[in-house]
């Protein structure tokens, strides 16, 4: 009897548990603070280099009358490229390219660190934010990049490529930089600074929210590697998420490139002259030229930071071996 009694006791505890057969949860996929820093500068510095001349077709076709010269701007972007390549040389519609590069170098890399920050405090067992709290990241990282980088770089890459068609005072970033600070103070960095908040932080909602989202929608192309896809995929996922944000947050960004001109004003005094020299339709000025911005960089500096992050990771992890 006894051997019997032993004998069950053992069959029934060698079956497993129920603890013992639940799976364990899946671990978030977090970035290091460092890693997001670093790949999104990165990725930024390489959309900003590609995607330049569509940013400064654009700004020219948006400035349109303004300044104590009145020079009168072409509305079709396509044609302002070429009247400028054909007066001044290619190199002109790189002007103002190198305070871009570093500010979107720098603004990247803030927009990733903060995305990817608040991601981990919203973000699921797996992961995974909800819509809305993507939009919500969206928004945080936004309104940091603008304060911290966006709204300084911005303004002085518009007040050189206004510069540059008019009175052609500023040789060059730095240049452009001292003069405004001497004549303004550090507060003339951040004139526009609600319309490219507002701008940024609608950018970054939409754009951020609607990448995530989408990814969200497409299995993962590894297993080990959850949440991840191939390089198409991701290109094409962030070319989608810039042909949204285009057209939804286009206004923003017209408002905030008439108020960051070589002469600057106010958000409203901003408003009040898109609308007279071009009624509502011209809060959508330079659309075409940043839809086709967007849809490279969109492409390129998300393909570029998930390549970047998944090297960095694959690097510590044979470090850590």
């Amino acid at each position: 009897m006894t051997t019997v009694t032993e004998s069950k006791v053992l069959r029934v505890s060698a079956v497993p548990s129920s603890e013992t057969q639940q799976p364990a949860a899946p671990r978030k996929r977090e970035v290091r603070p460092e890693v997001s820093l670093l790949a999104g500068a990165f990725a930024g510095a390489v959309e900003a280099s590609i995607t330049y001349p569509f940013e400064f077709a654009k700004t020219r076709s948006q400035l349109g009358v303004t300044g104590t010269t009145q020079v009168s701007t072409p509305r079709n972007p396509l044609t302002i490229m070429r009247q400028t390549i054909r007066e001044t040389g290619f190199q002109s519609v790189y002007k103002g390219c190198s305070t871009l590069v570093l500010g979107t170098a720098f603004k990247a890399g803030v927009r990733f660190l903060s995305f990817d920050s608040i991601k981990g405090l919203l973000s699921d067992s797996n992961g995974r934010l909800s819509p809305v709290q993507g939009i919500l990241a969206g928004v945080v990282a936004g309104t940091v990049e603008s304060v911290v980088a966006v709204t300084p770089t911005e303004r002085i890459k518009t007040a050189l490529i206004d510069d540059a068609r008019s009175l052609k005072r500023f040789k060059s970033g730095m240049h452009a930089l001292s003069t405004v600070v001497s004549e303004t103070g550090v507060a003339g960095l951040y004139r526009g600074l609600v319309s490219t908040t507002l701008k940024q932080a609608a950018t970054s909602a939409v754009r951020m929210g609607t990448y995530n989202f989408l990814k969200g929608l497409i299995p993962s192309s590894t297993r080990d590697a959850p949440g991840t896809h191939g390089p198409i995929v991701t290109f094409g996922l962030g070319a989608g998420a810039g042909v949204i944000t285009v057209y939804a947050t286009q206004p923003f960004d017209t408002i905030k490139t008439r108020a960051q001109a070589a002469q600057g004003s106010t958000t409203l005094e901003a408003t009040r002259a898109i609308l007279r020299d071009g009624g509502l339709p011209g809060f959508w000025r330079g659309s075409s030229m940043r839809l086709g911005r967007l849809i490279l960089s969109g492409g390129i500096v998300f393909t570029t930071y998930e390549s970047i992050v998944s090297l960095m990771k694959g690097s510590q992890k044979r470090a850590v071996r």
